[in-house]
C-alpha cells in the first residue's frame, strides 16, 4: 500500500534516504540520464522533469546545465515541497507546478527535453499512454524524452527471478526481508509496469523518429525517444 503522501513506497521526507535502499543504482540511472541528454548534442533552453520528486535530479541536471530554466512537476504536494526545499538558495530558474501528474499537465513552454524518472508505471494502461503523449505534444522538433521505470519481465519465471534478485539486492542495502517483501509486493498492484517490447511499440506509435532504450538493470529500464 503507497503512503498516503505520494505514489511511492516511502514517504517524500525519507525518500532520499530509502530509494537508494530500494532501486539499484539509482544515482547511476540520474547520472546515464544526463549523459544521453549530453550525447544528443542538446543545449536545453527549457527542461521539465515530472515526477520530479525531491528534485534530486533536477538538482543534478542543473549543475550540468546551469542555464537551463528548469520546470518541476509532480503529483504529490509532498514532493514538491521537498523539492523547494532542496533548490532553495540555489541561483538558477526553476518553476515549481501545482502538484500535477504528467497526463494532466498543460504549459505553455515548448520543452526541448523532457524526463520521467521512476514515475509513469504508477498510472493505469490509460494514463500512461495519455503521458506520453503528452510529453510528445510538450516538445520542440527534435527535442527528447528520456524515461526510466519499473519494468515487467517477459515471462513468468523472468518476474520470479527478478523479484528475488531485486529483494536480495534491498536485503544487502539494509532493508529487512519483511521490508524488502513488503516492497516486492507492491508489483503490478500498486504500480503497473509494461514490458521492454511494450514500451517500445508505445514510444514509435506516439509519434517519436527514434526511439531507444538505453539501459535495463533488474527490474528498471531506460528510454530516449527524440521528436
Amino acid at each position: 500500500m503507497a503512503n498516503k503522501d505520494n505514489k511511492s513506497a516511502h514517504n517524500a521526507a525519507q525518500y532520499d534516504v530509502q530509494v537508494v535502499k530500494t532501486i539499484p543504482y539509482y544515482n547511476e540511472l540520474h547520472y546515464e540520464t544526463l549523459n544521453i541528454v549530453r550525447a544528443a548534442g542538446i543545449e536545453p533552453a527549457i527542461w521539465l522533469d515530472t515526477g520530479c520528486g525531491t528534485g534530486t535530479f533536477v538538482k543534478k541536471a542543473f549543475e550540468k546545465y546551469p542555464g537551463a530554466f528548469f520546470i518541476l512537476a509532480d503529483p504529490s504536494q509532498e514532493m514538491m515541497d521537498e523539492s523547494k526545499k532542496k533548490l532553495d538558495g540555489i541561483r538558477g530558474s526553476f518553476r515549481f507546478l501545482p502538484p500535477v501528474a504528467t497526463q494532466d499537465l498543460r504549459i505553455n513552454d515548448k520543452c526541448d527535453v523532457i524526463t520521467a524518472i521512476q514515475s509513469h508505471h504508477y498510472g493505469d494502461a490509460a494514463q500512461r499512454v495519455l503521458a506520453v503523449k503528452t510529453a510528445f505534444n510538450m516538445l520542440n522538433k527534435n527535442g527528447i524524452f528520456v524515461t526510466t521505470e519499473n519494468i515487467m519481465p517477459f515471462s513468468f519465471e523472468g518476474t520470479a527471478i527478478g523479484k528475488a534478485n531485486w529483494k536480495s539486492f534491498q536485503v544487502k542495502n539494509g532493508k529487512t526481508v519483511g521490508e524488502a517483501d513488503k516492497h516486492i509486493s507492491r508489483f503490478g498492484k500498486d504500480y503497473f509496469p509494461i514490458n521492454i517490447e511494450e514500451h517500445l511499440k508505445l514510444y514509435r506509435e506516439t509519434g517519436f523518429k527514434a526511439v531507444e532504450m538505453f539501459w535495463y538493470s533488474y527490474m528498471q529500464a531506460g528510454f530516449y525517444c527524440i521528436k
